[in-house]
């Protein structure tokens, strides 16, 4: 019952806030905004799209320390990349084999690939079971798959149990 009444509760709650902060306290402005926040979600709830959730918040929260402690080492690296020779630099694609499922997860992925200096996500294949990433620079393609997989794949699959 209670379900049916509040199909997205996290978003209603939201909305009563934010509908408070945008206008005036008043107890008209209160019933209103929970008028509004009741209303939305319900007719909005049908039309959302069910996405992978995080199981592990904790590994989340470590995850998204270690992206950004890569996302500044790796701005060194593709600074001392830049500043050197280009003759030096080896561009290239690669292909990704995926064992992450779920569009939500592999968004993910490929946000925290392109989020890393040096490297680009592409595209997905036409299957979802391969990622192409663009790289500034390739020594061992297989080094580097390995990496991507083990830094960051295997955590989102324990984070989004997927």
């Amino acid at each position: 019952m209670l379900k049916k009444i509040f199909p997205m509760p996290l978003h209603s709650v939201l909305l009563v806030i934010v509908w408070l902060l945008l206008n005036e306290f008043t107890f008209g402005h209160l019933v209103l905004g929970t008028i509004l926040a009741i209303i939305i979600p319900w007719v909005a709830a049908p039309l959302s799209d069910p996405h992978a959730r995080v199981k592990k918040p904790l590994h989340a929260l470590r995850y998204i320390i270690m992206v950004l402690g890569d996302i500044v080492v790796s701005n060194f690296e593709v600074a001392g990349r830049i500043l050197s020779s280009n003759k030096n630099l080896k561009p290239g694609l690669i292909a990704l084999p995926l064992d992450l499922t779920g569009h939500f997860p592999l968004a993910v992925l490929a946000s925290t690939i392109s989020l890393t200096p040096g490297t680009v996500s592409v595209d997905f294949s036409e299957d979802m079971q391969w990622l192409y990433i663009h790289a500034l620079h390739i020594d061992d393609e297989q080094s580097l798959i390995e990496r991507i997989k083990t830094r960051y794949e295997a955590p989102l699959r324990e984070i989004f149990a997927c």
